[in-house]
């Protein structure tokens, strides 16, 4: 099984996590990552930086909208910018995001404990369910809406750097 793209900007492609973290009853899991190569967010141009950092915020707002409007109650989303695996299979690092969804009736990732991230082979995401075509539909629906809220405006976003 392969992520699913739900949105993509100039530089970035968000997508539905294929073998997520949090199982898709329990919030989901989405995934942002850059087209070009990037070993972690210090190396990011200042342009992409301001980029993904509107689009993770889009993503986020537009994720947890979307789950309650598909009946899983999340209410808190988690950013987390990590690596660390790639190292584990000899590979290099690469700048991502995962975004997550802590939805109030969690029992595996319980909300509101910090997240269990055991080594796969430990067989603990082994029954994890990726989001579902209407769960990515609605995400996607989500981040359109979102990023025409005056906040999110990509005028308010490049006017900073001039």
């Amino acid at each position: 099984m392969k992520n699913e793209l739900i949105y993509e900007t100039d530089n970035f492609i968000v997508e539905a996590f294929s073998f997520p973290h949090i199982s898709r009853e329990e919030g989901g899991h989405l995934k942002i990552t850059p087209k070009k190569y990037y070993e972690d967010r210090s190396e990011l141009p200042p342009r992409e930086a301001i980029e993904v950092m509107r689009l993770t915020m889009i993503t986020g707002k537009a994720f947890k909208r979307a789950m309650n409007n598909r009946g899983i109650p999340v209410i808190r989303v988690n950013y987390h910018d990590m690596g660390n695996w790639a190292y584990k299979k000899n590979e290099k690092p690469y700048f991502h995001i995962h975004i997550y969804g802590r939805a109030e009736n969690a029992t595996i990732q319980a909300w509101p404990e910090a997240m269990q991230l055991p080594d796969r082979s430990t067989g603990f995401y082994d029954n994890f369910i990726p989001l579902n075509r209407e769960d990515i539909n609605e995400i996607r629906k989500q981040i359109l809406i979102v990023e025409e809220e005056a906040k999110y405006r990509n005028s308010e976003w490049t006017t900073v750097l001039v």
